[in-house]
């Protein structure tokens, strides 16, 4: 790859970041008062039905304790309940609350509204051509760092 074309990668990613909000930790990209690390823990939750808390930091790729007080603050809030897994004395799975899956629906429904919104600004020939470049660069991302 060419110094030009990474320079150029670089600074459109950059930009994409700031304008779309990623860089602001304590709310999600769609305008929600939440740090982005709890929303995408959220999706993971949602997703799963009920999920390890372990498996939870393997998915975001943060670190236990990381997750363990992301979790905490989600339990707080009254969107998460821990329960002991069976036959494991010490793993704990996470579940959402009522109150959480509310949470997590409103959360998606931001989401979706942003990413139209975004999608909708881009000439119709080129949106198709978006879409699978950011699931290329999703895809070479889930690779080592």
């Amino acid at each position: 790859m060419q110094d030009g074309e990474v320079d150029t990668a670089q600074k459109a990613l950059m930009r994409f970041i700031r304008n779309f909000g990623l860089h602001q930790p304590d709310r999600t990209p769609c305008g929600q008062p939440l740090p982005v690390s709890e929303a995408h823990a959220m999706v993971e939750i949602a997703g799963a039905g009920r999920i390890r808390q372990v498996e939870l930091a393997r998915r975001l790729r943060l670190e236990k304790s990381t997750v363990s007080r992301l979790t905490a603050n989600l339990v707080g809030r009254g969107w998460v309940d821990r329960e002991a897994a069976a036959g494991d004395g010490r793993g704990v799975l996470l579940v959402l609350t009522d109150a959480g899956a509310a949470a997590a629906a409103r959360l998606a429904d931001a989401r979706r509204d942003r990413l139209t919104a975004l999608l909708d600004r881009i000439p119709g020939e080129q949106r198709s051509a978006v879409v699978r470049a950011l699931q290329t660069l999703a895809e070479a991302a889930d690779g080592p760092s």
